[in-house]
């Protein structure tokens, strides 16, 4: 019989959260995705199971944030406990578990992954998109041809795949799929990476640690909050989750596991779940922990951190996630950092698949990500050295003091919210005027603040008048238009940008862009519909940096990003974070930064 043979624009491998999250967001943008993975059935229990706040404003900017906020833990302050004079431990001090000063949601989310991953499959089968499993690719060939290569109609990638029988795991019906393009979101031991050639830089550490989920019967007073734990005996965490669930890391020794040359050999492991709660409790002394009626899920493992040489091969074939970086738990980015190379991904491949952009534009993803990871890398060392550590102590004047360990835990807030990912100077990313909006980040994301609906004083938060719809935002700020010359400024832009040489004119469809007009004119003095009609395509378009009707929030856009009143053009890009800023006054800065890249 003929094997069977099809076609698509994009095949994921791998339905992890960084393979459902690339597959979701093609899906939502109408891309013909497919999405496939070895395992018969999503993760039940255990894995990862912390969101950060910018991966939260994420699954906002989809219309999914919701069910995550309603099902899952919030997670607001953090605790440390360090060794005391009797031999046991001590609180130290509570703190806030988020330190980002412009975090929409000042909290992580906890939540186990196999019910973040129903977010995904549940609103994917709403578009038509399912896994296909248990399926395993068998082979990958990519073209060398040039030509092909760049040909938007061609499928360059040729998959085999194997379908198993999840019955009995036996080798079932062969398919080939030929893709223009292929994501590999299959994990730290990535079949797609290592069939590419690969190379994942970086070493292994002499850290184990073993984790247990469980609903604990303790006398910890802290067991609902994020409790960091330095003790004679070792270090622990505490990581409250749904419900009255919990999860507990627990630091181990190398001998105690069977690890050897940075490596664990499972079967040498005489540990399990009670005796992983044994060791924790000596470090918890003198607070108990009862054995619970059952462990929901169970590990250990060594840390870890590499990340791949390079995130594509042709920009035709990607890596995301585990695949291409991997690190402690300890800060919770794993999942975090993964879905976010995704969501990175997905709106640069829609718009390659629609002719809007060139494919070049591609390439800014492995220069985005592939920096971020090894900075969480580096991150992660001093991190991971840190909470390993011995605590400082009279019999151990080298060790981790209290106060290294929450300077680390505070100083790199930003970082590990996500709220403060920085992305450098590419063709995406003009930093010519960051003087116009001084406070507003070229190669960052843009920050909640709320803004008055002109036409009828409705509040908005700004981060919800930029959801995840694969448009450019075009933010005009244009002063105050009850002010003749101001407005005729607004006025000569919108003329610039209906000429013949105007990025407008030359886009391949007027579907990139989203304008949208801010002002500084107050809501009692507004004509909204005074603003051109470009910056107002609808009555909705326009809003007021004012106050709300309460008197207690908004009135402060302009001055919080820097914003003078002479007003500025922001470009956002569909990720969310600010590509340029320029001129109110001059359309050729615009011209320029779309010219970098849209066909």
């Amino acid at each position: 019989m003929a094997i069977k043979q099809n076609n698509v624009d994009v095949l994921v491998v791998g339905a992890g959260p960084a393979g459902l999250m690339c597959a979701f967001g093609l899906a939502r943008a109408g891309v013909n995705v497919r999405i496939v993975d070895q395992r018969p059935q999503k993760v039940a229990a255990g894995q990862a199971d912390g969101i950060q706040p910018r991966t939260i404003e994420v699954f906002q900017s989809y219309g999914i944030a919701d069910r995550l906020l309603k099902e899952g833990n919030h997670m607001h302050m953090a605790t440390f406990y360090g060794p005391n004079a009797d031999g046991g431990i001590e609180l130290i001090e509570r703190v806030p578990d988020v330190t980002a000063p412009t975090a929409r949601y000042p909290f992580e989310v906890t939540l186990h992954q196999g019910a973040i991953e129903a977010i995904f499959l549940d609103n994917m089968m709403e578009l038509g998109v399912q896994v296909d499993r248990p399926t395993i690719p068998i082979s990958l060939k990519l073209f060398e041809d040039e030509t092909a290569l760049e040909d938007p109609e061609s499928y360059p990638v040729q998959v085999v795949l194997q379908h198993l029988d999840s019955g009995e795991g036996q080798l079932n019906e062969t398919e080939i799929v030929n893709a223009k393009y292929v994501v590999g979101a299959d994990g730290a031991h990535s079949w797609v990476r290592k069939t590419l050639g690969i190379a994942m830089e970086g070493e292994q550490t002499n850290y184990v640690w073993g984790v247990i989920d469980m609903v604990p019967d303790t006398d910890f007073p802290d067991v609902r909050s994020k409790s960091a734990i330095h003790s004679n005996n070792g270090s622990c965490m505490i990581i409250p989750r749904e419900g009255d669930k919990i999860r507990v890391y627990i630091q181990l020794g190398t001998d105690s596991v069977g690890a050897s040359n940075g490596r664990l050999d499972k079967s040498r492991i005489q540990i399990g779940p009670e005796q992983l709660l044994e060791v924790a409790r000596k470090s918890f002394h003198p607070y108990t922990f009862k054995n619970p009626k059952q462990f929901d899920w169970w590990t250990i493992y060594i840390i870890g951190q590499r990340v791949a040489s390079k995130f594509s091969v042709k920009d035709r074939v990607f890596i995301a996630g585990d695949a291409c970086h991997t690190h402690s738990p300890k800060a919770g980015q794993g999942m975090n950092a993964s879905m976010n190379d995704s969501y990175n991904l997905v709106w640069k491949l829609t718009h390659v698949l629609r002719g809007w952009v060139r494919r070049s534009l591609l390439e800014t993803y492995g220069f985005e990500r592939h920096l971020y990871a090894s900075q969480l890398i580096n991150f992660d060392k001093n991190f991971a050295k840190l909470f390993s550590g011995k605590p400082r102590s009279e019999i151990n004047m080298d060790g981790v003091s209290h106060e290294e360990f929450l300077m680390a835990f505070q100083t790199f807030g930003g970082f590990t919210s996500g709220t403060s990912v920085h992305y450098e100077e590419s063709a995406i990313v003009n930093k010519r005027h960051q003087a116009l909006a001084k406070n507003l980040t070229v190669g960052e994301r843009v920050p909640p603040d709320l803004l008055i609906r002109a036409a009828d004083w409705r509040p908005y938060n700004i981060q919800d008048l930029l959801p995840s719809d694969t448009k450019f935002k075009v933010l005009v700020f244009t002063g105050d238009v009850s002010d003749t010359t101001q407005l005729t400024t607004v006025q000569n832009l919108e003329d610039s940008l209906q000429q013949a040489d105007s990025f407008l004119t030359k886009a391949p469809s007027k579907a990139m862009f989203d304008f949208i007009s801010i002002c500084s004119t107050s809501k009692r003095k507004i004509v909204y519909n005074v603003v051109p009609p470009l910056f107002r395509s609808h009555w909705s378009k326009v809003f007021v940096d004012d106050v709300d009707l309460t008197g207690t929030r908004g009135g402060r856009l302009y001055s919080s990003y820097g914003v003078g009143l002479s007003g500025a053009v922001v470009v956002v890009r569909p990720d969310g974070y600010v590509g340029t800023i320029t001129p109110l006054e001059d359309a050729s800065d615009l011209n320029n930064y779309f010219s970098r890249f849209m066909i």
